[in-house]
């Protein structure tokens, strides 16, 4: 993706409190990557390098990739992985996966396989501990696929005890109100993409404007009209939200989708945490 269309890559930095929070992870850095979609056409070889080169500057205590690492065929998965075994973290990598990466036959297992190769742990339905037991780092399934069923794993946490949660799709933190969650990273949205200053992206105006529309007017906006189902709240499209006593950040991704992006420029996200 030409970078006239996506944009120039953008390094967002923000400090999450966490109730609860033990004094020995105050401060830790992690820094979030999401939705690359390397295909040969979504994201330019100069924005992952770029992408890759900050996050390493920052030396993160944790890397969390928030899944689309591909977009139809996962066969560019083996090119990517060449580029992501750069990254360098002090307690490792972990990534889940997102709605396009099971997409193909057999996709799931590739990708996974793939940046397991590389030491990227995925997390699928699973709790991990990569800043310790007082910290867990929960993977789920991804949101449109037939194994997303937060229950068992999220009922296999004390309520007293802080916990990240990865999940794709943003949508899902409506489900996951049920428990505690300090801070949920999501992604799949790429931020609306075409978003408007003082109002947000441009799918919350089109949601409005489709039940006046006749159909007929609705089939000249293709771009808009594939999109409007991606998620049911384009109000959480992207950034930094409080879902009750849950959080929520949105990552807005590094690839790009025609016909580009517009005021939603790709990003790379820097989280410190804080205790409360």
């Amino acid at each position: 993706m030409h970078w006239l269309l996506s944009g120039p890559l953008s390094i967002e930095k923000l400090t999450v409190n966490i109730t609860g929070l033990p004094a020995s992870l105050q401060g830790q850095k992690l820094v979030q990557l999401s939705d690359f979609h390397y295909d040969g056409l979504r994201l330019s070889e100069d924005m992952l390098e770029k992408a890759i080169a900050v996050t390493n500057e920052a030396k993160p205590d944790l890397i969390l990739l928030t899944g689309d690492y591909v977009t139809d065929d996962p066969a560019p998965i083996h090119q990517l992985i060449l580029r992501l075994k750069h990254l360098q973290s002090r307690s490792g990598i972990y990534a889940i996966l997102g709605n396009h990466d099971i997409h193909y036959k057999n996709a799931k297992a590739e990708v996974t396989d793939a940046l397991t190769s590389i030491g990227i742990h995925v997390l699928w339905n699973e709790i991990a501990y990569p800043l310790g037991k007082e910290l867990p780092l929960v993977g789920l399934a991804d949101y449109w696929s037939q194994e997303f069923n937060p229950v068992p794993v999220m009922n296999q946490l004390n309520p007293d005890t802080p916990r990240i949660v990865l999940s794709h799709n943003p949508d899902t933190a409506e489900i996951l109100q049920a428990w505690r969650v300090d801070l949920q990273l999501s992604g799949h949205t790429h931020g609306g993409q075409i978003v408007i200053p003082g109002i947000g992206p441009a799918m919350l105006i089109y949601e409005k404007l489709t039940e006046k529309l006749p159909k007929k007017v609705q089939h000249r906006f293709p771009f808009l009209s594939e999109n409007v189902s991606v998620v049911s709240h384009w109000e959480w499209a992207q950034g930094f939200h409080h879902l009750g006593k849950n959080q929520l950040y949105v990552n807005r991704g590094l690839g790009t989708y025609l016909p580009g992006r517009l005021f939603c420029r790709p990003e790379v996200t820097m989280i410190t945490l804080q205790g409360e």
